[in-house]
């Protein structure tokens, strides 16, 4: 199945949410297929990009967008019929003032969970991830699903300080 026709992409919406209008910078839909995920990552990098999101938060966004990708193609797509319109995940990207939110919906309502992974496991560490390199993340259940969500401070004010770089600050000299 080539990229084309495994992914919709839509750009530039707008959607409801109970309390306010939010735009909608880029929306894709992926079939149940491992091989999508990298497509999402850089589709949600792109979409960043261009949206000129600051400093490094359009790789940041690419590597939480691929392990909340990876997590509902592998877990919440379990059980749902490969031939189902049900079986999709849909990814958004959205801008809420001055924070990029990536918002990866699949069809199965498990809540997602966070857990320490062993030095030793090979799987465990993607909401990890998103925590720690979030400036917020959560989910939500929905009427198809679930949401599972992450922002990033991508356009800051002076006023905020930015949590999203992976970035360290530089060394501060010992004062004399």
């Amino acid at each position: 199945m080539t990229e084309a026709i495994a992914a919709r992409t839509v750009l530039a919406e707008y959607r409801y949410t109970p309390d306010r209008l939010v735009p909608v910078l880029g929306e894709k839909w992926l079939p149940r297929d491992i091989r999508c995920v990298a497509s999402a990552r850089r589709f949600v990098k792109d979409v960043a990009t261009d949206w000129n999101a600051a400093g490094d938060v359009p790789e940041v966004a690419e590597l939480l967008a691929s392990e909340l990708v990876t997590n509902a193609l592998v877990h919440g797509t379990t059980g749902i019929g490969a031939a189902s319109a049900a079986s999709t995940v849909r990814v958004t990207v959205s801008r809420e003032n001055d924070l990029l939110v990536v918002d990866v919906h699949d069809p199965c309502p498990a809540l997602p969970r966070l857990r320490r992974a062993g030095a030793l496991d090979p799987y465990g560490r993607g909401l990890a991830i998103v925590q720690a390199c979030s400036h917020h993340w959560g989910w939500t259940l929905t009427p198809y699903g679930k949401s599972v969500w992450f922002q990033l401070l991508a356009w800051p004010s002076a006023a905020r300080p930015q949590k999203a770089s992976m970035t360290p600050p530089p060394p501060r000299r010992p004062e004399s």
